[in-house]
């Protein structure tokens, strides 16, 4: 099936090429606001596209990831992540995570993680690693915040700064969103059985964006339960609803299941993948209850919901 399974929401209006967005009223929003609310409430994923972030930029994050991912083992395991206190900043081995909570082996795949704060070790090597991850989380921060306040004007929140407001420690303590650089190599002679690159899964979050290369292998589910897949749009960011913010709408959102297999074309066993998600969680302390008042689902902090779903994946 066609990339245009998922939609593709223009961002123009919005994005981060508007330097005052205080000075876009709502009523201008309501037609970019209804695509994004469509996609999110269906599919649950959707393309957006003129949205402000500048290709070099997201060009500069690939090439230093590359750069890091390259280097030998015992040089990344310097940096590698340290869970103590939930913390999350650092790098990810190879099969440390099975995405698929049933999955009996790691997934094919490394990463490393900047959390809110930016703490823990960094490498050394490339010297413009920190620098240029750090820029870029501030960049989809700053996306975030607008496509937070239009999906707010979807959901018909009185507040269009709701969502905003409780995502405001984004990039700072009792925040818990991170910026996600993943390598998947070439894949070796013999995969164990039943192993992927990025196991069968929805995201724990609020929402996500998403960044991929050309290689492209991303699938996701549509509305009649079949995977298709979510192929590369140059400049697009793929973005989608996560697992915490179906339960914070009741359902009127859709967490979507989504992986990445081992490719059957031989050619592109060959040939390694990245991507780059920044996975957007409210500050800890926020109290996810149903926006319509239903209590539908009980209340829980953010925190507890996602060392929840942490303490299943790792």
């Amino acid at each position: 099936m066609a990339a245009s399974a998922i939609p593709v929401v223009d961002f123009q209006k919005y994005g981060l090429n508007v330097t005052d967005p205080k000075s876009v009223t709502g009523d201008v929003l309501e037609t970019t606001a209804k695509e994004i609310y469509d996609a999110f409430s269906t599919i649950g994923f959707l393309y957006l596209i003129n949205h402000g972030i500048e290709e070099r930029k997201v060009d500069a994050m690939f090439s230093v990831s590359k750069a890091f991912f390259d280097l030998p083992v015992d040089e990344k395991r310097k940096c590698a992540r340290v869970q103590a206190d939930h913390g999350d900043h650092g790098w990810i081995a190879l099969e440390s995570e099975s995405l698929n909570p049933e999955g009996q082996v790691g997934d094919l795949k490394e990463a490393f993680n900047c959390t809110s704060g930016h703490d823990g070790l960094w490498p050394e090597n490339p010297v413009e690693f920190k620098s240029t991850f750090v820029t870029f989380y501030d960049d989809c921060k700053n996306l975030t915040e607008r496509i937070l306040d239009v999906l707010s004007i979807g959901l018909k929140l009185q507040d269009r700064y709701y969502l905003r407001e409780c995502h405001n420690l984004m990039g700072k303590k009792g925040g818990a969103t991170t910026l996600r650089s993943l390598y998947y190599p070439a894949l070796p002679e013999s995969v164990k059985p039943g192993q992927v690159r990025c196991g069968e899964h929805s995201d724990y979050g609020t929402i996500t964006l998403l960044f991929q290369d050309d290689i492209g292998g991303l699938e996701v589910m549509n509305t009649d339960g079949m995977y298709v897949p979510a192929t590369p749009i140059p400049n697009a960011i793929v973005v989608n609803i996560g697992d915490m913010m179906q339960r914070w709408t009741a359902d009127q959102l859709k967490g979507t299941k989504h992986r990445v297999l081992i490719p059957e074309a031989e050619v592109k066993k060959h040939q390694s993948r990245q991507s780059i998600a920044f996975f957007v969680n409210p500050n800890n302390d926020t109290m996810i209850k149903c926006l319509d008042g239903s209590n539908k689902y009980e209340p829980i902090s953010s925190e507890d919901y996602l060392n929840y779903r942490f303490s299943v994946t790792f």
